[in-house]
């Protein structure tokens, strides 16, 4: 998988990423809002999460997976947390209409990011639900709610949320494979970006200074 940035006229960004069969392409224009800050933060956040969608894309194009050192961790950069993985499903497997299984795993999720045992009233984890519910009664694929119209601001939508850890992505694969119909998880799916998300911090936090 390929990634890259284009700087062109105006301050005006374009970042391409590979994915097997697709091209993921978005553009951000510098400058804009009023807070420098939250520009920071908000392109600190798209690194991540473009870091992450590589990270997918390496992985789901192997089997077994490969050992984590083959991907190259982000440095110093932060933490990437589990509401940034669920971002990142939404470019990697965005057009993939939602089933049990993803509503399940978005449902883990958000209670591993939140620490809540309920689900979050207007979340990520309800919206799966209802999108899961309308879809397995919808008879086109065109009438289906997708992943990334339930996952493209997900971070927004967590009241908390924290970095992804092993015993995260171990939970959250669980809960989509046995709501599976064949035990299986989509391989750029939640539980395959929250496994990345936890393997790349483990890496950045191993080659932090001791």
């Amino acid at each position: 998988m390929n990634a890259n940035i284009v700087t062109g006229d105006e301050g005006v960004s374009v970042k391409e990423a590979d994915l097997p069969g697709r091209r993921i392409k978005t553009e951000s224009i510098a400058g804009q809002g009023s807070d420098s800050n939250t520009r920071n933060v908000d392109h600190e956040k798209q690194r991540k999460i473009y870091e992450l969608v590589e990270a997918v894309g390496q992985y789901s194009q192997r089997a077994p997976l490969a050992a984590p050192n083959t991907i190259q961790a982000g440095g110093a950069g932060g933490q990437i947390t589990i509401g940034e993985a669920l971002e990142a499903t939404a470019m990697t497997a965005g057009q993939k209409p939602v089933e049990w299984s993803d509503a399940a795993a978005i449902q883990a999720a958000e209670v591993r990011a939140t620490g809540r045992t309920n689900i979050v009233p207007g979340g990520v984890a309800a919206a799966a639900q209802s999108a899961a519910t309308l879809n397995a009664r919808a008879t086109k694929d065109e009438e289906k709610t997708k992943l990334a119209d339930i996952l493209a601001d997900a971070t927004s939508k967590l009241p908390a949320d924290k970095p992804a850890t092993r015993r995260d992505a171990e939970g959250v694969t669980g809960a989509e494979m046995r709501n599976d119909p064949f035990l299986t998880t989509h391989p750029t799916g939640v539980a395959a970006s929250v496994a990345a998300a936890a393997r790349l911090n483990q890496i950045n936090s191993n080659e932090m200074p001791k």
